[in-house]
């Protein structure tokens, strides 16, 4: 990862999900912007969405704390939701 994506919270969840998941070709992430909160949107293969949301949504959770723990650095508030 470049210095310069460590501040773009599409190209680390790209990053994570794609070190995650078999079908790393299938994983796409999209940001939308809405008010003072910026939701991304995480969409990946279904036979890979149990590697994504983990025994009881440890590895969601986890993903989530890394995006919220990047958006605190940025003064940003980060919202990730997993898209079926």
């Amino acid at each position: 990862m470049t210095t310069a994506a460590k501040g773009d919270p599409k190209v680390l969840i790209e990053y994570l999900a794609k070190a995650l998941v078999e079908s790393q070709g299938e994983v796409f992430v999209d940001v939308e912007q809405e008010g003072e909160t910026t939701y991304v949107n995480l969409e990946v293969a279904e036979s890979d969405m149990g590697r994504i949301i983990g025994r009881q949504g440890r590895t969601a959770k986890s993903l989530r704390a890394i995006l919220n723990a990047a958006g605190v650095r940025h003064k940003t508030h980060y919202e990730l939701d997993i898209l079926d």
